[in-house]
């Protein structure tokens, strides 16, 4: 790898050339001179510099004028302009032109040092944001969402047809599914891609903090506001605003998402300034909110709003034949990972993989082959490495038997009164955890806190 930074300097004083020429080379860069722009423009066109060190006066051009000619050709070069008559007017117009910054001579070689080294840590910056952006276009490519089966190609082809529009999204689908993989791919491979993605879990927000985070808010709101603060709404400005379990969002606070929705402007807690918005909204529910519009615990109005577009996610069950493409990645991923080497997975394990319900979808899979890996050294992971409950079908604890009453039951009541009870429990054994206690029932967080809200459990 090369590390050697590159620095031309302009200045038709040979004196004052060659002394610059010797100092910077003493600090460790190699340096390269020219007396005239027309000289300095031929070892542009030749050789990439890092900086351009430049007397504004040139017996040709001034030092300005080279500015637009360096950019062209090497955008990322900065160039640090020097001059013995220094105005207001003239640091002005050399920072309009692109200049990265404007000293003076007699030139200080410490504060020289120190501006070359700001130029340089600016240009690092610039070039991991631009390969961190470059990571997350490719880690977000249709072609890293792994499937082939008919359910998913169905969601490949919309996923295709909406990916260069703005049109607000509704991607559906049980917990693990990968709906903020779908919304980050339609986000990186949009127009937006350079633009932010800003992800809200709306069910992971205390309600009373809830409306401050999406819509922001002002000095002296409430207790605790010191300062203004804006929202994830504005955060997300010009680009994409993924909002995820949107059922879980209180009634009070569907009314004004709707108004920012359908006005495109937001409103700051405590404010009555508006601040207009270019968002793309995708949002992601592993709710009914059909069926929550019906029983007046979600706005007709919002869901329209927001079901512009649906998208559903397949449960993994009804995806069976993915399950060995799925499995072969995550075994790749895991072991890359962990610094192993590659392992595969015997015939008979994948086999009960394929044959297993996965209530926790993709991304219980995922999570059982980072732990089958973790506790095995072989090779092949075999029917051995695989836990008895995925080999059963079956959850760990066995014998929950129910008889049927001769009368009958009411379903939905005695499941609704079983779920209430093992949830007590869980919160009690987790000291009040939520993510402890849904650890301790198989399912995430989020789901764990849809179920107390929709089950009116104290907390």
């Amino acid at each position: 790898m090369d590390d050697i930074i590159k620095i031309l300097v302009i200045d038709d004083d040979d004196t004052g050339r060659e002394a610059l020429t010797m100092l910077l080379r003493s600090a460790g860069y190699e340096v390269t001179s020219a007396a005239t722009a027309e000289c300095a423009l031929n070892f542009i066109n030749r050789e990439q510099y890092q900086v351009i060190v430049s007397d504004l006066f040139l017996p040709d051009k001034s030092g300005l004028d080279i500015l637009p000619e360096v950019h062209r050709v090497s955008p990322a070069t900065e160039v640090i302009v020097v001059t013995g008559y220094a105005s207001a007017q003239t640091a002005v117009r050399a920072m309009k032109e692109g200049a990265f910054d404007y000293i003076t001579k007699p030139i200080d070689f410490d504060e020289l040092k120190m501006v070359v080294a700001k130029a340089l840590e600016k240009q690092k910056l610039l070039s991991e944001n631009i390969y961190l952006r470059r990571q997350l276009q490719g880690r977000f490519e249709f072609s890293n969402i792994i499937g082939s089966s008919p359910a998913m190609n169905l969601v490949f082809e919309r996923m295709n047809r909406i990916v260069k529009t703005d049109s607000t999204v509704l991607v559906t689908g049980e917990s693990g599914t990968g709906k903020e993989l779908v919304a980050r791919a339609l986000h990186y491979n949009g127009t937006r891609r350079d633009r932010p993605f800003v992800a809200v879990n709306c069910s992971a927000i205390p309600e009373m903090l809830l409306e401050s985070e999406l819509f922001g808010h002002v000095r002296g709101a409430f207790t605790g506001a010191i300062k203004d603060k804006p929202g994830k709404f504005e955060a997300a400005n010009h680009g994409t605003i993924f909002l995820d379990e949107i059922g879980s969002l209180p009634l009070h606070l569907q009314a004004k998402m709707l108004r920012v929705l359908q006005e495109h402007e937001v409103e700051r807690v405590g404010s009555n300034k508006t601040v207009k918005l270019h968002v793309r909204v995708i949002s992601a529910t592993n709710s009914d909110l059909e069926n929550m519009v019906k029983q007046g615990g979600f706005r007709e109005d919002l869901y329209y709003r927001l079901n512009v577009i649906p998208l559903r996610l397949p449960p993994l069950r009804e995806r069976q034949q993915d399950i060995m493409y799925l499995t072969t990645f995550f075994l790749e991923k895991q072991c890359r990972l962990m610094g192993r080497p590659p392992c595969s997975i015997s015939k008979e394990a994948l086999e009960v993989l394929e044959q297993y319900s996965w209530p926790g979808n993709v991304r219980e899979l995922e999570n059982l082959i980072e732990r089958m890996v973790a506790l095995t050294d072989a090779a092949v992971i075999t029917l051995e490495d695989v836990p008895a409950k995925i080999i059963g079908g079956k959850p760990d604890r066995e014998g929950f038997d129910v008889e049927m009453p001769a009368q009958g039951i009411d379903l939905v009541a005695t499941i609704s009164r079983i779920e209430h009870s093992l949830i007590l429990q869980a919160l009690k054994s987790a000291g009040g955890v939520k993510a402890k206690a849904a650890t301790l029932m198989g399912i995430n967080r989020t789901t764990l806190v849809e179920k107390i809200k929709r089950l009116k459990i104290e907390k």
